[in-house]
């Protein structure tokens, strides 16, 4: 059995896209070997079927971080047998990168963002101007790579010439979820407005937040970490939002979907900064989808066409938090719509499920097999 060895930068509790991947090349019949990071407060693994390996980095964060792991990460791989290397976004591309040109192994990339367009570099030149190197100097040279929407793909093509497929962050097709009453939400019969994902700049979280002291009739529940989650706290205390905006924290993937099946309104309300987020696709809408919860999105291209083509949500108007308010309670309580959505999710849960999605990474894997 051929090895393949997939690197990521996170702890790998909620990373629902390498974990689907490993799976996918499992049933090829490759060896798996997934590595990331563990943390202080990072969670148990959940026992996975493939092989996992966590490193304790001394840095957590900034340049060190990402010059630590990377060396470490080289080293790592530099000792280790792998037949396929598998970097999950940039910031693990360059070790990947030297140990593949290295052991003359082929090198696949999978880019879950535009990197050098995310809003947390955008105003900070210096790190971008370094990021931006190291794709320049990288990308242009790579035969396999995806992405995880053709807007991205596209960009890439056109930057670097870089034949970039796409391979969506959909989730594996699942029948409805019957919610066993130990995992029951307690919601005083009020409805529950739903965001799972990184809590990080840009995500519109602020205004939602906001939002909810128009809404009397129901809660936000955020599931999550990031680099905002105690700005994010502070605002809804100062705002005095503690009966109406519960923070879950990280949740493991098995848990999540539980809570997510019991929500009313999914949110995708990403900000337009920057070309990541513009061409963004993010895999917590798709988890909405799969769970048939109708979806409130931001009027950016690639979800707006998910949202239109399905007819399964609303586009979001306006960050402005009194004009969302209304839109969350016309989501919530128009029952004329929401019959609608409910009628078409099933189809569209149906088509946008991981086994149609994974086809693209057979034809990828089968010829470096």
């Amino acid at each position: 059995m051929k090895k393949v060895i997939l690197s990521v930068t996170n702890d790998l509790v909620t990373d629902s896209r390498v974990h689907k991947v490993a799976l996918t090349l499992q049933k090829m019949s490759f060896q798996v070997l997934v590595v990331g990071r563990k943390l202080p407060k990072s969670k148990k693994l959940d026992p996975r079927p493939y092989k996992t390996r966590r490193m304790k980095l001394f840095f957590r964060k900034g340049p060190l971080f990402y010059a630590e792991y990377n060396l470490r990460l080289f080293l790592f791989l530099r000792v280790r047998k792998a037949d396929i290397f598998l970097a999950n976004d940039l910031d693990s591309l360059l070790a990947n990168y030297l140990s593949s040109v290295l052991k003359g192994k082929p090198l696949v990339y999978d880019s879950h963002e535009f990197f050098t367009e995310v809003p947390e570099l955008l105003d900070r030149p210096v790190k971008r101007a370094i990021w931006q190197r190291i794709e320049r100097a990288i990308l242009p040279k790579l035969k396999n790579a995806y992405t995880v929407s053709e807007s991205i793909a596209a960009s890439y093509r056109e930057k670097y010439g870089t034949p970039f497929k796409v391979v969506r962050n959909l989730p594996h097709r699942e029948e409805l979820i019957i919610v066993p009453h130990e995992k029951s939400l307690a919601t005083d019969n009020r409805k529950i407005i739903l965001y799972q994902g990184a809590l990080n700049i840009g995500r519109g979280l602020e205004y939602a937040i906001k939002a909810m002291q128009y809404l009397d009739d129901a809660r936000l529940l955020i599931a999550g970490d990031g680099d905002i989650t105690l700005p994010l706290k502070r605002l809804a205390a100062d705002l005095d939002l503690a009966d109406r905006v519960s923070f879950l924290g990280k949740i493991p993937l098995e848990e999540m979907k539980f809570i997510t099946a019991q929500a009313d309104l999914g949110l995708s309300i990403e900000e337009d900064l920057g070309l990541s987020y513009r061409f963004a696709l993010p895999n917590k809408l798709f988890d909405y989808i799969q769970q048939q919860v109708p979806v409130l999105v931001s009027n950016l291209p690639e979800m707006k066409k998910i949202v239109d083509d399905y007819q399964i949500g609303m586009i979001l108007e306006s960050h402005d938090p009194q004009q969302m308010a209304a839109q969350f309670h016309v989501a919530l309580f128009n029952w004329k719509l929401r019959e609608k959505w409910y009628n078409n999710l099933p189809l569209a849960a149906h088509d946008l499920c991981w086994e149609h999605e994974e086809q693209v990474l057979f034809e990828i894997f089968e010829k470096l097999q």
